[in-house]
């Protein structure tokens, strides 16, 4: 009975749900009008334009299998014209622009036409070549040699090019990735849009879902963990690193993302078990409870530009309730925590964030030495306001480069890509972050967190446990490598254990 209410309420739209009182009073209001004038002519002067809600679910397909039910296995094929696939990676060449190209989709059984596909990620992407060109070289309007209208592939179906032996490893600042080709689309990193080409359609209540890349290669992702090495996803066959970041800050009792494997296909090209990720969109944010998910974009900043909301653009997205709510509550804490004293910040900021769970936040992030968090360069997290409590609370978001800095990163060292001193910190800190870590109280319960989520995570158990999980999911799917993942789990137990001991000095110290 509990599920059918579930069910029954998720019929409604979001925004009718959240504005009940509101939607009730207008009837009244109307039926008052109408009362008074009759079947007179009434003129309204429009002042705003309300959309109507996005979040209205019209299909919810219910699929197979449940796609994050990690027992079983799973299959995701991908079909779409090579002809749009061409305009889309010229766009992307060009202007970097991320387009969506219309595609036939198969997930376990179940065929859904004409969802959305485009390229995802910002630093995953930096290594994609396209007739042995990485973008940065054809950039400009330059198109890389042998590229009609842009740069051209023969047909997703052919090897291309090979990349240049000096590109095989893209130098950025220290972030090493491994190449990607667009002419193997099956590798490379997708978001599918369910309703993109059909509006209000979800899948299992979603509507995107990301697939990881596949960067196997020739590099190591640990080979240096036992001696402070890092872990990452560079030359990654299960990409075990972001998939065990995402179990553990659920295990933390955070939210978090689903993930589960998946065997992929994409016009008939197989590639290994790919990692299939939740993606936060409006479904997400309502299973949250009643508030507003915010998305820092990539390279936002936390400044307080002035009252105008589009001054904002560039740094957040709003996820749900558009047209109901703004960006005010994010510009309004923005504004606060960049201008209160240090007093005022210790006195009021439990006012206005979960404090604890920021500080669960802060710990997670340096426990799987995660140096791409929401001070990182791609500003990766989510703020989900609470509108009954109106408090924020720091949402952990895109977890690639987890476990990909030194293992031996202290309690309170700022987490570098690599090893330590080789580079420092990218990024440009973030004024939360650090106005929170430099006051005395809030340190103490950061240190407090960290404790706990060293003992019940890592001392206890819970990560390897975690781990042979994932490895066994990964190894239920079609074209399962099972001596690369064997190869990739053993190197990143090498890098918990290593981690491990070096928290447990650390701690100590505390």
């Amino acid at each position: 009975m509990r599920a059918d209410r579930k069910r029954l309420r998720h019929r409604v739209p979001v925004r009718l749900r959240q504005n009940g009182r509101l939607v009730a009073v207008c009837v009244a209001f109307l039926a008052a009008c109408w009362g008074v004038f009759g079947s007179g002519t009434v003129r309204p002067y429009v002042t705003t334009t309300r959309a109507a809600a996005a979040e209205t679910v019209i299909t919810n397909l219910a699929g197979s299998k449940d796609l994050f039910d990690a027992s079983v296995p799973h299959d995701v094929r991908i079909t779409f014209r090579d002809e749009a696939y061409r305009d889309m990676l010229t766009e992307y060449f060009k202007d970097g622009d991320k387009k969506y190209v219309e595609a036939d989709l198969t997930i376990d059984g179940t065929r859904i036409p004409s969802v959305g596909i485009r390229l995802k990620g910002n630093s995953t992407l930096m290594g994609l070549t396209w007739n042995g060109q990485s973008r940065a070289q054809g950039r400009g309007g330059q198109r890389p040699a042998g590229a009609p209208q842009g740069v051209r592939p023969e047909g997703v179906g052919s090897e291309g090019a090979q990349p240049p032996a000096d590109a095989q490893r893209l130098r950025g600042g220290g972030m090493g990735r491994a190449v990607l080709k667009a002419e193997e689309p099956e590798k490379l990193p997708w978001l599918i849009s369910f309703d993109e080409f059909v509006p209000g359609r979800r899948y299992q209540g979603h509507s995107q879902l990301a697939v990881r890349p596949s960067t196997a290669g020739p590099a190591s992702a640990a080979s240096a963990a036992g001696s402070g090495g890092s872990a990452g996803s560079e030359g990654s066959a299960a990409m075990l690193n972001e998939a065990l970041g995402v179990a553990l800050v659920g295990a933390a009792g955070e939210p978090t993302q689903r993930s589960a494997y998946g065997s992929f296909e994409v016009n008939g090209r197989a590639s290994a078990p790919r990692l299939l990720v939740e993606y936060l969109d409006e479904g997400y944010a309502d299973d949250l409870g009643d508030g507003v998910l915010y998305k820092a974009r990539a390279g936002s900043s936390f400044t307080y530009k002035g009252e105008d909301q589009t001054e904002y653009a560039t740094d957040f997205k709003q996820i749900d309730d558009v047209g109901g709510r703004d960006l005010q509550p994010v510009i309004d804490l923005i504004e606060w925590v960049n201008t209160a004293s240090a007093a005022e910040f210790a006195a009021g900021l439990a006012d206005r964030l979960d404090v604890k769970a920021f500080a669960r936040y802060l710990a997670l992030q340096n426990l799987m030495i995660n140096f791409d968090d929401m001070s990182g360069p791609g500003r990766n997290y989510y703020l989900w306001y609470d509108q009954a409590a109106r408090r924020f609370t720091v949402i952990t978001w895109d977890l690639n480069l987890a476990f990909s800095g030194d293992a031996t990163t202290g309690v309170h060292d700022a987490v570098s890509r690599g090893r330590a001193g080789g580079g420092g910190r990218m990024g440009a800190g973030h004024p939360l972050k650090d106005k929170f870590l430099a006051d005395a109280g809030f340190k103490k319960l950061y240190e407090e967190q960290y404790r706990d989520l060293y003992t019940r995570l890592l001392a206890g158990g819970t990560a390897t446990g975690l781990l042979d999980g994932l490895v066994a999911a990964y190894k239920l799917n079609a074209r399962a490598d099972a001596a690369a993942v064997d190869a990739e789990a053993a190197e990143l137990r090498e890098l918990l254990a290593t981690r491990t001991a070096a928290l447990r000095d650390d701690l100590a110290g505390t």
